[in-house]
């Protein structure tokens, strides 16, 4: 009984987490494939009606998912391009300017574009900023000087998520407070979204980068 519950817990945890993430893939697959998959179909029976001779075909799995890889394929050659990256910009700021549409569509591209690694605007780096708490784990998003009489002063602006990713406080403190693990922006967005769990045995920290803590709220 033992074997067989130890057996069967193992067994647990490891299917689960492929059994959910087929799932996820299986689903993702038929939303992306069902964007254009219905103009397919209408291709398809009107190809059957005009060369009867090939044979009966009603459905081509797969087809819509290969057409939408193809267009964002297509959108991003045309992004990396300095003309269509200013015809794009252009759309973009008509899009912007619908009030409804612009609601949705500004949050989502930020949250978005935060995770690329090519944005300038992201996440840029993993910060461990330390009060009296303990340790807080966040990302670096910006870095500029403040001026307050007494010459420019360094500072960083940190997100620290508070519900995985999507809520969080922006901590703004100097630099030197700040530390700097060698730890990859998607080694850190694992962090969050599997709460601390996903954390390496060993961190290192360079000792150049190293400061004291204080309280940061």
């Amino acid at each position: 009984m033992q074997w067989l519950r130890r057996s069967f817990i193992a067994g647990f945890f490891v299917t689960v987490p492929l059994f959910i993430s087929v799932s996820a893939f299986v689903w993702l697959f038929r939303i992306v494939d069902g964007l254009t998959t219905p103009l397919f179909d209408r291709l398809v029976a009107d190809l059957n009606l005009q060369l009867p001779g090939l044979g009966v075909v009603h459905h081509i799995a797969g087809l819509g998912i290969v057409t939408t890889a193809a267009g964002i394929l297509l959108v991003g050659a045309l992004a990396t391009n300095v003309i269509g990256r200013r015809v794009l910009q252009r759309g973009e700021g008509y899009l912007l300017r619908v009030p409804v549409f612009r609601t949705i569509y500004a949050p989502v591209k930020q949250l978005v574009v935060a995770f690329s690694p090519d944005n300038e605007l992201g996440f840029k780096r993993v910060v461990m900023l330390e009060d009296k708490r303990g340790y807080a784990l966040g990302f670096l998003t910006k870095e500029f000087t403040i001026d307050r009489g007494k010459g420019p002063e360094a500072l960083v602006a940190v997100y620290v998520p508070t519900n995985h990713l999507y809520l969080g406080d922006i901590v703004i403190c100097e630099r030197e407070r700040a530390s700097f693990p060698d730890i990859t922006v998607e080694e850190g967005i694992q962090m969050m979204l599997t709460g601390g769990m996903a954390i390496p045995s060993h961190v290192a920290i360079p000792s150049q980068t190293a400061r004291p803590g204080g309280d940061l709220r």
